[in-house]
């Protein structure tokens, strides 16, 4: 076989570097590794702590890390963090952080860049401003030790830490997370396994990332989102294509190396390529939800809210968009159906499509007619085909509803908006969580009820709030299960959100790809390609 004049030249300047003794060439004159992959949505959003959206939270573990992290069995193990204590008494905590940690700057890691990062994050957080309720005091005894003082013990401190997915606690230089939480950062430094190279960041095209080659990874091995964040590619390219079958077709040509969330019709058209395998990365799967704008007429009316436990069926949304019942699950409870605290507590005559039942609640709360102003998202196959559906049933019910379709960053940053939903604003939308976001009462965060401090959408209900904080202060597993059910009740009487069932989708990838973490988010550090 001829070699090409590109091989002949390079080995030309193999043998030449050799032969002069060099040790090592430029290195750019080396082929970097580079992983290419389509995410599930364009990054446009790139402040973690401001929103919530997964696409801003995969963007946020590429290049920040965590005190703590959740293993493949649930359990919190430290990453940033070397050791840690507590008092005999529970009320007084000390962290100290592990030798070699430093910034894509070059600055080291210190305590007040972790307790600057902590309060930003708390102050937006379901689980975190939960947290925060304990807290009497945060403080630097010297630049890698913190300590935090409490007012009551609780079992949350791991647990918040470790909280794997939105809003993560990344942690950011002090000068950055002095940023209002109620406003976005404008500078992307982080001490994570990767540096953003936002001179390359094409909204609309691609995110690349490149390996931070002064990580200093944990000696563990990979175990959900714990352990060492081995880096073993030198560069990672999330590439923008919104047409599905693109993305697929990519795919089989081995153009892209992976894709996050491949639209379901089209598993079996990329099983028919010998270079194409799947995995199932997130086991646990996700939870389908509508979320209601609680400060807009008429749904600041909690039984107009409630009509949609009647109206609405989960199989409906789940076939629309997954189809193939091997990837979803209709599950009636609010929690993870499989979880402990999974309960059909309340849930006998809901989403039954009882429109009967749904016409009663409207009429009973005398509702106007008002045009329900419902969000649509048509850029995201695992959620463009919900909102039709969820009009399609209002309709029937009696409701009038206006969709608005836009692409998904658009629903991120017009769910922030608190204008009147005739004025910009909103009334409804929906989205999904994955299941380790919703598997309790305090970390499932459309059920913060705490007014303005709560996420878009704002409830604001102090029963909802009295439970929750009585399930953070429980350690017993059995009394937590009973307040988990008293939670669904008034979940039920007050609807923060409407759960529309569970699903599951594999990652597409080329079978030169390896390591992918087994996680319920989706991570780049130990994936390597051959």
């Amino acid at each position: 076989m001829k070699m090409s004049f590109a091989k002949r030249a390079a080995s030309a300047l193999l043998f030449a570097a050799a032969a002069a003794g060099l040790q090592a060439l430029p290195q750019a004159a080396l082929a970097q590794k580079t992983l290419t992959v389509v995410m599930h949505s364009d990054l446009k959003i790139v402040d973690p702590i401001w929103t919530t959206a997964y696409i801003t939270r995969n963007h946020g573990y590429m290049i920040y890390d965590t005190l703590f992290a959740m293993d493949a069995k649930g359990e919190y193990k430290p990453q940033m963090v070397d050791k840690w204590s507590v008092s005999k008494d529970e009320l007084s905590w000390s962290f100290t952080l592990r030798d070699g940690l430093l910034f894509h700057d070059g600055k080291p890691v210190t305590s007040d860049d972790v307790i600057a990062s902590l309060k930003r994050w708390a102050a937006k957080d379901a689980l975190g401003q939960k947290l925060w309720s304990f807290v009497t005091e945060i403080k630097a005894v010297n630049p890698k030790t913190f300590e935090i003082k409490l007012n009551s013990p609780t079992g949350l401190m791991l647990m918040a830490f470790g909280k794997p997915s939105s809003n993560v606690p990344f942690i950011m230089p002090a000068r950055i997370a002095a940023t209002s939480p109620n406003e976005q950062i404008k500078e992307y430094v982080g001490s994570g396994p990767f540096v953003f190279k936002t001179d390359e960041w094409k909204p609309g095209d691609k995110a690349v990332y490149v390996k931070f080659d002064k990580y200093k990874p944990r000696a563990e091995p990979v175990s959900g989102m714990a352990g060492g964040k081995v880096v073993k590619v030198d560069r990672v390219e999330w590439k923008v294509i919104n047409d599905q079958q693109t993305a697929a077709n990519a795919l089989v040509k081995g153009e892209v190396d992976i894709v996050e969330i491949p639209s379901h019709d089209l598993l079996p058209v990329m099983a028919k390529s010998a270079d194409v395998k799947f995995v199932d990365a997130n086991p646990l799967g996700n939870q389908f939800v509508f979320r209601f704008n609680t400060t807009a007429k008429p749904f600041d009316n909690a039984k107009i809210r409630q009509a949609l436990f009647y109206a609405f069926n989960q199989e409906d949304f789940l076939k629309a968009v997954v189809g193939d019942a091997k990837y979803y699950k209709l599950c009636k409870p609010l929690f993870i159906c499989g979880t402990p605290l999974a309960s059909e507590v309340g849930m006998k005559d809901k989403f039954e499509s009882n429109m009967k039942k749904a016409r009663e609640l409207l009429a009973e709360a005398k509702y106007d007619g008002t045009p329900i102003v419902l969000l649509h998202s048509t850029d995201l196959a695992v959620l463009t085909n919900l909102a039709p559906v969820a009009k399609s049933l209002m309709e029937k019910a009696g409701f009038k509803v206006d969709m608005q379709s836009m692409d998904w960053q658009t629903v991120v940053a017009r769910r922030a908006k608190r204008d009147l939903p005739s004025q910009g604003g909103w009334h409804a939308f929906l989205t999904s969580w994955v299941a380790a976001d919703v598997l309790n009462p305090v970390s499932t965060a459309f059920l913060n009820s705490s007014c303005d401090k709560a996420l878009f959408g704002w409830p604001c209900d102090e029963r909802m709030e009295l439970l929750r904080d009585q399930f953070a202060r429980m350690g017993d597993p059995g009394k937590q299960k009973a307040i988990a059910e008293a939670v669904q009740l008034r979940y039920l009487e007050y609807p923060t959100h409407v759960n529309l069932g569970q699903w599951y989708a594999p990652m597409a990838m080329r079978k030169n790809i390896d390591g992918v973490p087994i996680a319920p988010v989706t991570a780049f550090w130990n994936v390597s390609k051959k």
